[in-house]
């Protein structure tokens, strides 16, 4: 018996004659093959496989796999199985990066996608990830993703589509961080249209932006928008807004509307919401600060609505929903929005109040105030009914404060008797994640330093106790704990909020707790050891000053955290602090009388007062100091 002959194993040539072959039958024996010996990583070989199977006849094989028959001989009993063997084919096809950005593969997106919503094959799903990175790297780097000009709405349909599968298969993470420049041409893109569509496209397009750029991934591209050469993306972005706004569309719509605006006035400032409103001349002209009035008056309405609403969870809602807690979050986050928003028409207000040139009328901004005046008045009713209920810790509670503090540093005497009632509460209010009292004292600082500038605001601050929180926070901002926060305007604020109290301590005639400002005094010390910073030396010392003139000798001696090191170094503090004036100051340690201590500024006259500051007893007697 003669030996078999061994079957020669076909060549990639084979293949490639099959695939031309005029028959579906032989075309179909050609993928067959050649997927089980092409290199995945021969990109050469892969483009002579698709040159030779041809567009057509990859079209018609994947709609016999969805049902729509085209290839002959398909029977019903194989359309799965040509429905795996299209997938897997264009697959291969996609590894390289000229066949997956084609126009032709460009085009089969949306069948992809009707694939995946019908069929979970995960050779579908990565074969559309493929595609997408290759249409990225090549595609959104020539700026040709978006082909809107002169399209019609089935062409800006399927940008956004493409757009969002963008977004969710890549992560706005990698885009953002790898091509933040092309991903800004995209939002201008997308941002034409927002403001030119008038149909169910521009929630479309609002979803996309509002996605793309409230992302906490998003500072690269926030950098690429703003180094754009023009911000005409911008002005779409207002017109769009302003159409949604002032129309009656879903609360939700008008939720993702104000996200938006928050991301944009993060990037370009709160002057965003004053500017043009027109993209032709042919329009009828809309008032400069349209945007501006709409987005108020909605900041305001989901305020109340908000505040209403996690009112009822937090105190009558059940506390063992899973879903009221999720319910909670979205509603705290929004809420974290519109306050934002809020505080950025006070920033604007108060920035162009009097700028006779910034086109905004009297009326407008009398208007403007009121609208804030109300809303501030039911937060601080949300505030109140936190109170009642004995809650001081929360988020929410802390956002609340800040932009009552925020309205407050512009007007101080706002909401008075309101505010003089839960002054204590709102300065005894922590957020989730703070342990004490911090931030609503520095959110609370430009109005307390305002107000105890007159003895009626002392004596309410001391009267209330609430004077402990703001020594506390200056102790916290200058204290060892001081360097993790560099805040210096907070700083200064809370040092001149207690050189008024000090200053004012006979008039209020309100007994101070020695206690915490003996623990003030170290973290003076602390502060101003090794700096250079003449307002920082100036202040403490100052300070420090009123402090000695309003105690003893005894009283200090009964605090353990009052020593001869922390004596030593506050000496040096007022020592440094007369050599830098240069003026006479007159001193007296118990019947030690020195003047001129410091009449030039000599190291010699600092040198002197540091030695007669040490040697003198602790009750120090400030006749005269002047900065």
């Amino acid at each position: 018996m003669e030996p078999q002959q061994e079957q020669p194993t076909p060549s990639l040539e084979d293949c490639l004659k099959l695939l031309k072959g005029e028959r579906d039958e032989q075309r179909l024996a050609g993928l067959l093959l050649v997927t089980k010996f092409c290199d995945k990583d021969d990109h050469a070989s892969i483009r002579r496989v698709y040159d030779a199977v041809g567009v057509q006849f990859l079209n018609r094989l994947l709609k016999t796999g969805m049902g729509n028959g085209g290839v002959s001989g398909s029977g019903g009993e194989n359309r799965e199985a040509y429905l795996q063997l299209s997938i897997t084919v264009l697959a291969a096809f996609c590894r390289v990066p000229e066949i997956a950005s084609s126009e032709d593969m460009v085009s089969k997106i949306p069948l992809i996608l009707e694939i995946m919503s019908k069929d979970a094959l995960p050779s579908s799903q990565k074969l559309l990830r493929m595609q997408i990175n290759c249409i990225v790297k090549r595609k959104v780097k020539d700026n040709g993703l978006m082909p809107w000009e002169n399209t019609g709405s089935q062409s800006v349909e399927f940008s956004l589509r493409l757009v969002q599968l963008l977004i969710t298969t890549l992560s706005l993470d990698t885009i953002s961080n790898e091509y933040p420049s092309e991903l800004a041409m995209m939002v201008a893109a997308i941002s034409k249209q927002f403001a030119v569509l008038h149909d169910a496209l521009k929630f479309e397009a609002l979803h996309l932006l509002s996605a793309i750029m409230s992302s906490k991934h998003s500072a690269p591209l926030h950098e690429a928008l703003r180094s754009m050469n023009h911000d005409i993306w911008s002005t779409f972005i207002r017109v769009g807004v302003v159409a949604i706004l002032q129309n009656r569309v879903a609360p939700a719509e008008k939720i993702q509307a104000l996200i938006l605006v928050e991301s944009v006035i993060s990037i370009v400032g709160e002057g965003w919401l004053i500017g043009q409103m027109n993209l032709a001349s042919s329009e009828l002209p809309v008032p400069a600060d349209r945007c501006m009035l709409l987005v108020l008056e909605s900041s305001r309405v989901e305020v109340a609505v908000l505040l209403d609403e996690l009112a009822y969870l937090k105190y009558e809602a059940s506390k063992n929903s899973s879903s009221n807690s999720e319910s909670g979050l979205l509603k705290q986050r929004n809420l974290a929005v519109v306050f934002s928003l809020v505080e950025r028409i006070i920033k604007l207000i108060s920035n162009i109040g009097g700028d006779e040139g910034s086109g905004i009328s009297e009326s407008t901004i009398m208007k403007v105030i009121s609208g804030l005046n109300e809303t501030i008045g039911v937060v601080l009713e949300y505030l109140q009914d936190a109170k009642d209920h004995g809650q001081t810790k929360g988020d929410d509670l802390l956002a609340s404060v800040r932009v009552v503090g925020s309205y407050l540093a512009e007007t101080p005497l706002a909401c008075e008797e309101k505010v003089r009632e839960l002054l204590g509460f709102m300065l005894s209010i922590k957020g989730e994640d703070e342990s004490s009292p911090f931030y609503s004292v520095c959110f609370l600082l430009p109005m307390l330093c305002q107000t105890t500038m007159e003895d009626y605001g002392c004596k309410v601050l001391v009267s209330s106790g609430a004077y402990k929180a703001v020594v506390e926070c200056l102790i916290k901002l200058v204290g060892p704990d001081g360097s993790l926060i560099h805040d210096n305007g907070s700083i200064f604020l809370a040092c001149d909020t207690v050189v008024n109290l000090l200053l004012k301590r006979d008039q209020i005639q309100v007994p101070l707790d020695d206690a915490c400002f003996v623990r003030l005094l170290g973290a003076l010390a602390y502060w101003t050891g090794d700096t250079d910073d003449l307002s920082a030396i100036m202040m403490a010392s100052t300070i420090c000053a009123l402090i000695f003139d309003s105690t003893s000798e005894e009283a200090l001696l009964q605090h353990p955290s009052f020593d001869k090191r922390l004596l030593n170094s506050l000496s040096q503090l007022i020592a440094r602090s007369l050599a830098i004036s240069g003026k006479v100051h007159y001193f007296y340690f118990d019947g030690c009388h020195c003047d001129h201590l410091a009449d030039e500024g000599r190291e010699e006259d600092m040198n002197h007062a540091s030695n007669l500051c040490s040697k003198a007893s602790l009750s120090v007697r400030v006749m005269w100091f002047i900065m």
